[in-house]
């Protein structure tokens, strides 16, 4: 009988799976660097928890690894004052985090705490932060576009539902105010978005100028700047995705923005060269590379929900060859590339749409959409072969009918990917100019 004792009781019955019988108590034998061993502690990887130092003060700690008879851990704050034997206690086996309706339109960190000023969000429940992704075959197949009011982006590379997405760029060449016109814009019931070793500066500004308070109100914010520890930083992108990961469950459409990969990324640079990982390739350890996938395939087409994920890439030097950036175009299913030149150029948004794919596509866009879109890059493509020859006056109009074709028609291209920043693209009228635009120039030469 549903009652109101009886609910009161199925929530203390929730919590029993999660208590521990036998609380054991370990010692620290050893603080180098940013980790800490800890002997006589059989707390498995990802247990949280507590350092008591000798001035009475918890110091929360989160088991990262072992090493012969030890357990590796990073403290979650300043470790000043930890002596060595100081008792160390298992608090939670694992990471979870409160999720529900009362988390929309807030601002929580990494531990579900609340960073808006407000107060602890109402849960419905809790998730685990960590959790397999769905299995391959109970993924549903991407077959509806997902309009995110960018007219490049729909045009020429169109996303669809459920679909992972890499923004890739340099710094300041856009994406911040890119992401936030797609949080305001697309089709989405709910926004997750993690910000991950953001400046601290840069948080109030992204949520008041690029969000903005009609974008807030359905979204969720995930916080953890650049000065935050290692562990939490890391930690922060997969509470995103497990609070994204609630929603979808529900049969909710849902876009996930993180920002950034490459941050996170560094996140787990820091833990894995601290308890002795070797580095790989540019200093990387090699999980790494084994924690993008992990994150990334959460995100997709699952139980009548979906999790579209786009995730920003900081590419070190303009470099398009970055190993993050080159792991991440691996796992993800396209990418966006943001152009330092094109920017430079007053063109906002910057995407360059020949540096970027979209590997569903051809699925969730119609036969003249495609059609037109492979003509309209056909012809950026010629004006690019030839814009050197052009620029020294070295190119003799007639001597290419295509080339000549493609020159004519740039003005018109580039008035047609142009936006404004505030100024969202409807999807339909997007697809209709832009087949309008490749059946005028079909014919030319």
């Amino acid at each position: 009988m549903d009652t109101p004792a009886s609910r009161t009781f199925d929530k203390y019955l929730e919590r029993i799976p999660r208590l521990e019988p036998l609380r054991q108590i370990g010692r620290v034998r050893r603080l180098v660097g940013l980790a800490a061993e800890v002997e006589g502690l059989g707390a498995p990887v990802g247990a949280q928890c507590e350092i008591r130092t000798g001035r009475g003060v918890a110091l929360p700690a989160e088991v990262v690894g072992f090493q012969e008879d030890a357990a590796l851990m990073m403290p979650l704050g300043d470790p000043m004052g930890v002596c060595r034997g100081d008792p160390v206690v298992c608090v939670r086996p694992a990471a979870d985090v409160a999720v529900g309706e009362g988390l929309l339109g807030r601002i929580i960190d990494a531990d579900g705490r609340p960073l808006d000023g407000g107060p602890e969000p109402d849960p419905e429940g809790r998730a685990p932060v960590f959790r397999r992704a769905p299995s391959p075959l109970d993924r549903d197949r991407l077959l509806q576009p997902f309009p995110t009011g960018i007219r490049v982006v729909d045009a020429l590379t169109t996303c669809a539902r459920g679909q992972r997405l890499g923004l890739l760029s340099g710094s300041g060449v856009g994406k911040s105010v890119l992401l936030g016109l797609i949080a305001r814009h697309a089709a989405a019931d709910v926004v997750v978005i993690a910000l991950v070793g953001e400046r601290g500066r840069e948080v109030r500004e992204f949520v008041e100028t690029n969000l903005g308070p009609e974008g807030l109100r359905r979204a969720v914010v995930v916080v953890e700047t650049a000065e935050r520890p290692a562990v939490l930083r890391c930690r922060a992108a997969f509470v995103a995705t497990a609070v994204a990961e609630h929603f979808r469950d529900r049969g909710r459409h849902v876009l996930f923005l993180m920002d950034s990969l490459t941050r996170m990324a560094m996140a787990q640079r820091e833990i894995g060269l601290s308890i002795g990982e070797p580095p790989a390739t540019r200093g990387y350890p090699p999980s790494v590379f084994s924690l993008l996938p992990r994150l990334v395939e959460r995100a997709g087409c699952a139980g009548g929900g979906s999790v579209t994920g786009i995730y920003t890439v900081l590419v070190e030097g303009d470099d398009a060859l970055d190993p993050v950036a080159d792991a991440a175009r691996s796992v993800l299913d396209g990418h966006l590339w943001l152009s330092r030149d094109l920017a430079a150029r007053g063109r906002y948004p910057a995407v360059d749409p020949l540096a970027s794919v979209s590997r569903v596509m051809p699925q969730v866009a119609s036969e003249s959409h495609r059609r037109a879109a492979a003509r309209v890059m056909s012809l950026l493509a010629r004006c690019r072969d030839v814009e050197d020859l052009v620029l020294v006056g070295a190119y003799v109009r007639g001597s290419d009918p295509e080339v000549d074709a493609a020159l004519q028609a740039r003005a018109e291209i580039e008035a047609f990917l142009k936006q404004e920043m505030d100024r969202p693209a409807p999807f339909e009228e997007t697809v209709r100019d832009l087949v309008r635009l490749g059946e005028r120039w079909e014919s030319r030469p």
